[in-house]
């Protein structure tokens, strides 16, 4: 059956981030003791804080748009290159990098409690692989919760980030394949090997390159990753979770391909959108579609 409900995926109750205030295209958020504005094109509404709580933010990222020299601006001198933040016992590396982002999404909350409880709940064996995976801070409640996990990613930079995140968590001797390679080859491979997985999450992007210079594009490849996804999955899997920052379509898009993927196997799907409550006046802010297929049984 076709669900065609859009859901609000919400994180709440983290005091180590929050999403202070947005508005005329940026939005101001805190990262453990240090706050910071960054774009957000789709604010098309005024500010709610004022001029003066903008203006004392430690760092601003300037894009393009602005008529100035892309990257991050530092208005405190005293701020580190990187810093720990945590939640739920969870430790990893924040650093600002050169593409607007502190190594790690802070919306992708809502999913690390959900891996976490299903994980935790299964009951049995769970075998987790995160695609696309970048700094590992999802696979690392998979890990957590008691799963078996396999993380990759084309960036060794990523990976690295990875590791030191796991060992940042104390969960260095809990098992964790850190891979570096192309998504499609790597699941044909794990295929042909009869590797089988009960539980993934992916976050495509729209364009990307593997190790070996391999082309990523989300709208020639999105239902290829799909189709090999399926392939690799146990028979009783517990969950598929799939994400974009790419697709600027209604999250339906995700959710109808997810469905059309997941049709034999049962369960449902929800897809909606990944947002944040704004501090300042308590609006949902949407940063990302998402669609997740779960087991019914």
């Amino acid at each position: 059956m076709i669900n065609n409900q859009i859901k609000i995926f919400e994180s709440v109750g983290w005091k180590g981030y929050e999403l202070l205030d947005t508005g005329e295209g940026e939005k101001l958020e805190r990262f453990g003791e240090y706050t910071f504005v960054r774009p957000y094109e789709d604010a098309f509404w005024k500010k709610t804080l004022s001029k003066k709580e903008w203006e004392n933010a430690d760092g601003k990222f300037l894009n393009s748009k602005s008529g100035e020299k892309a990257g991050w601006r530092f208005a405190n001198k005293e701020i580190k290159d990187s810093w720990v933040m945590s939640y739920q016992d969870i430790r990893w590396t924040a650093k600002p990098t050169p593409f607007r982002h502190l190594s790690f999404f802070p919306e992708q909350q809502v999913h690390w409690d959900f891996i976490y409880e299903k994980i935790s709940k299964a009951n049995r064996p769970i075998r987790f692989l995160n695609l696309f995976g970048y700094t590992g801070v999802a696979s690392l409640f998979a890990l957590k919760a008691g799963a078996e996990v396999t993380h990759m990613d084309a960036s060794k930079q990523s990976l690295a980030l990875a590791q030191e995140n796991q060992k940042l968590s104390g969960l260095e001797n809990k098992p964790m394949r850190i891979i570096a390679d192309d998504v499609l080859k790597f699941l044909e491979r794990e295929s042909k090997r009869g590797v089988k997985y009960d539980a993934v999450i992916m976050d495509p992007p729209k364009f990307g390159r593997g190790p070996k210079g391999e082309t990523w594009k989300i709208e020639n490849d999105l239902p290829k990753l799909l189709a090999s996804v399926k392939k690799v999955l146990s028979p009783n899997p517990l969950f598929v979770i799939l994400t974009s920052y790419a697709i600027d379509s209604s999250s339906l898009s995700l959710g109808h391909a997810l469905s059309e993927t997941m049709k034999d196997l049962g369960g449902e799907v929800s897809q909606g959108e990944m947002c944040i409550l704004e501090h300042s006046n308590g609006r949902a802010i949407t940063l990302a579609n998402t669609a997740v297929w779960e087991t019914t049984n």
